[in-house]
């Protein structure tokens, strides 16, 4: 697997990093939610993911056409507001800087361990099917990537 595509993710969980003396910021023009919440989210799904994939059975990995991943990983994008976040990676009322920090150390944790995963190791989304560990990869960067444009956008008021 190309060593590219885990810089990337390293690379974004570093600018998540960066934004977190922020995650008080609002702007309701771009977002209800705070930077935190925005952060917090995309650190839950990361770990969520990655967690999912670790604990896949590879040999259950069957490849099959899904027309929005057709679209939207070429494009690298995710439009906003169109998805409602599932409850279990919904940010709690209150964000602490120490839980972010929590859950971007084991983000970074969980990047080693995919380095070591088969490329059948694979991830279900509940839109874009399963995903094997190269589009995993490029999910997680694009999800990311979403949460983290949006927290740019809010923070340039």
């Amino acid at each position: 697997m190309s060593k590219k595509r885990f810089s990337i993710l390293n690379n974004v969980l570093s600018q998540i990093e960066e934004n977190i003396p922020f995650k008080d910021t609002e702007n309701p023009a771009i977002s209800k939610a705070t930077v935190g919440w925005h952060l917090d989210h995309a650190l839950k799904v990361f770990n969520a993911v990655c967690e999912w994939t670790i604990n896949s059975n590879p040999k259950d990995y069957k490849w099959t056409f899904n027309y929005w991943r057709a679209i939207l990983f070429p494009l690298g994008y995710f439009p906003r507001g169109k998805v409602k976040a599932p409850k279990y990676v919904l940010p709690p009322e209150i964000i602490k800087v120490e839980d972010l920090n929590t859950q971007l150390h084991t983000a970074k944790n969980h990047v080693e361990i995919l380095k070591t995963l088969p490329k059948t190791a694979y991830f279900k989304h509940f839109i874009f099917g399963m995903l094997p560990k190269k589009q995993t990869l490029r999910f997680l960067q694009m999800h990311t990537n979403h949460h983290l444009k949006i927290a740019k956008d809010i923070l340039e008021k």
